[in-house]
């Protein structure tokens, strides 16, 4: 399909490609891998035929379509989002116009027999075409693909222009994806798409008919939809063909090989150098020596990478928190007449791993920020739990910061002392390396700033953490330092992210959000999906999953108020009588308290345990190529599903036993 021959591009002194040769074949579903400024773009874009090589020749046949889409940069005006993406199909939307314009002319009765006859013979051959490129399916398949990217039947008449730059990006996705070209160039497709936009356009990759190139920082997302890889290093390119997950056994192998067949090699030179050196003058070796300096001048030194410094990387520690986080209770929350949230109820506990999906627009941002207190609710309460310390990642935090100082600066100002050690390991790991940490803000890109963002946010010491998409702009590498940290620390844990890797690693709850509430799921979102997928009418949970008939019936178990068992107390009794009933109903009160906090103290070391099983089910459920065997995974996800259905259960038992304490207060004295 299309051939790289000997292809070099250099940008002054720097080689992208030296010699590069390189062949797609038709329906091949290639991922572009390689370090940050290796060239991905620059290929893809003259594969595009945006850029020309310095030497060398890029062979495609002449029949060849190519439809690139770049990471940013494309706007669209002047039409609406359905006329726009419509356009995919050109020359059937030329044909549909010819074929109206025919019918408009037969209608007129001047027109001679021999004219008439004539058109009616194009517009049957029309006809036919339109309907064996199934013409009359446009507008269908044009619903289907803006569906599928996020957009409502109430964008559809809306001006393009009107769209902010990612939607934009979505309008440029479906066009191309509707024209169908023989080879499509993705450049980071997935950077400005939502999960539920993700998997329908890894869905949509896997049926496409013909060849597919992409980038991509989403490693779910490559695991999902390539089946090679092609790794560009060292000015060349190296084919896997495997996923992204075999890419990296393999690549790390290979690498590995090479080092040590450069250290072989080093250890070679430096044994026919001192050769050389030593006989250099003895008339007696000098065959040898000049043999040996031959040899030497015939050896093609090895080349490897840079090693790319691993890092690892904790939270500085703080004091745990309570258990209740964080609560919203019966919150309501509009702009205008938009109504986000009604009636909203959200309880968070110390520990959870909670990330918020749904589609962009549904208010996860906006719930987001009331939970971290940056947008009060307009009605309802916001309560937050004992002890908390919350370090709040917004999506602007980039733009946040001060671009008065340095790199370095913003990361040392506000850092615990003992953390200032780690902060050079910490920018390498974002990709400041060398001067680049002595750059001011003010110069950094936006990409450049989120990274910095997120290093900033690993030094503070806190015990819950709420992350509003913090994987945007970061590279494979750096997410795997952000991801690494996540997964080792202590506290509370609340995020957004598109990132299905990300979120499959980190979470162990789902909070649903949309149609103006939120709806919690225990477990992964591996199991969320399967739940949705299986779902039966009536079976809509709530409350970390449990059904409404079940929260109905735990509510009504709940304890008689005190005023209500005051009420039933007979009046007018004698004085003694009445104390005497006082005092007995005190001992029972204080023998029931009693009896609940001991209830108590042992459901809490119930939860511990279950929810120390929960964790250990997890890890094991984290590790790599867990779910490819079902006949062994299976039995693990039911025991994981039984474990968090159980400790809700406990939860739900402990819940009521305080609300039972709380509600019969201290008591009376015992003491008479």
């Amino acid at each position: 399909m299309i051939q790289l021959s000997t292809l070099t591009k250099r940008f002054g002194d720097r080689v992208l490609f030296d010699s590069l040769t390189w062949q797609i074949d038709d329906r091949e579903r290639v991922g572009l891998c390689g370090p940050n400024g290796s060239g991905k773009t620059t290929l893809l874009r003259m594969m595009a035929g945006l850029e020309e090589p310095d030497s060398g020749a890029i062979l495609k046949p002449a029949a060849l379509t190519v439809g690139y889409l770049p990471q940013d940069g494309l706007a669209h005006a002047g039409r609406s989002v359905f006329d726009e993406v419509s356009s995919a199909f050109g020359e059937l939307m030329a044909m549909k116009a010819e074929i109206e314009t025919i019918e408009e002319r037969l209608s007129d009765s001047g027109m001679t027999d021999a004219e008439h006859e004539a058109m009616l013979v194009r517009y049957s051959e029309l006809q036919d075409r339109f309907r064996l490129r199934d013409g009359y399916s446009i507008g269908l398949r044009t619903a289907t693909v803006l569906h599928g990217l996020g957009f409502g039947d109430s964008d559809f008449r809306r001006p393009t222009e009107t769209f902010s730059g990612g939607w934009q990006m979505r309008i440029a996705l479906a066009k191309l994806l509707l024209g169908r070209p023989n080879l499509l160039l993705l450049d980071e497709p997935t950077n400005h798409l939502d999960l539920e936009a993700r998997n329908w356009l890894e869905a949509f990759l896997n049926e496409y008919p013909h060849a597919v190139i992409l980038v991509s920082h989403d490693r779910f997302f490559l695991d999902a939809v390539v089946t090679r890889i092609a790794d560009l290093t060292l000015r060349t390119l190296t084919d896997y063909h495997t996923n992204y997950s075999g890419y990296l056994v393999e690549h790390h192998e290979r690498i590995e090989a090479l080092r040590k067949a450069k250290r072989e090699q080093d250890e070679e030179v430096a044994r026919i150098k001192l050769f050389i050196d030593r006989f250099r003058y003895q008339a007696t070796k000098a065959s040898q020596v000049q043999s040996r300096i031959k040899a030497l001048e015939k050896i093609t030194p090895i080349e490897v990478p840079a090693e790319r410094p691993t890092i690892h990387f904790t939270f500085p520690s703080c004091p745990k928190s309570g258990r209740t986080v964080l609560e919203l209770r019966s919150v309501r929350k509009a702009y205008g007449a938009i109504v986000v949230f009604d009636k909203l109820a959200v309880h968070i506990e110390r520990g959870d791993r909670i990330a918020l999906v749904g589609p962009n627009g549904s208010g996860k941002s906006t719930l987001m920020r009331m939970l971290s207190g940056e947008e009060v609710p307009d009605d309802g309460q916001r309560v937050e739990g004992h002890g908390v310390v919350m370090e709040y990642f917004a999506q602007d935090e980039a733009t946040r910061i001060n671009p008065t100082p340095t790199v370095y600066e913003t990361l040392a100002s506000g850092s615990p002392h003992h953390m200032v050690p780690a902060i050079r390991n910490i920018l390498g790991g974002f990709l400041f390396t060398g001067d680049d940490v002595y750059k001011h803000v003010r110069v950094l890109s936006g990409g450049e700033r989120t990274r910095l963002a997120v290093a900033r946010l690993l030094l503070h010491p806190s015990n819950t953490l709420l992350l509003d998409e913090p994987t945007n702009h970061l590279d494979l590498d750096s997410k795997e330092v952000l991801l690494d940290a996540l997964m080792a620390y202590g506290g509370t844990l609340i995020f957004v992210s598109h990132d299905r890797y990300f979120v499959e690693r980190l979470a162990t709850k789902i909070i649903e959000v949309g149609h103006e509430t939120a709806v919690a799921f225990p477990g992964t979102y591996a199991e969320f999906l399967w739940h949705k997928e299986h779902a039966t009418p009536g079976s809509a949970t709530l409350d970390g999953g449990r059904p409404e008939r079940e929260l109905a019936r735990a509510g009504s178990s709940g304890v008689t108020p005190r005023s209500a068992r005051d009420a039933r107390r007979s009046p007018g009794l004698p004085s003694r009588k009445a104390e005497a009933r006082a005092a007995s109903q005190n001992r029972h009160r204080v023998r029931a308290d009693q009896a609940r906090r001991q209830q108590i103290e042992k459901l809490e070391s119930q939860i511990a345990d279950t929810e120390r099983a929960i964790r250990e089910i997890e890890q094991t459920m984290a590790t790599a190529g867990f779910y490819k065997d079902h006949t062994t995974a299976q039995p693990v996800i039911d025991r994981h599903q039984a474990l968090m259905w159980e400790v809700g259960d406990l939860m739900q038992q402990w819940e009521e036993l305080q609300a039972a304490t709380i509600a019969s207060g201290p008591g009376p004295s015992t003491k008479t």
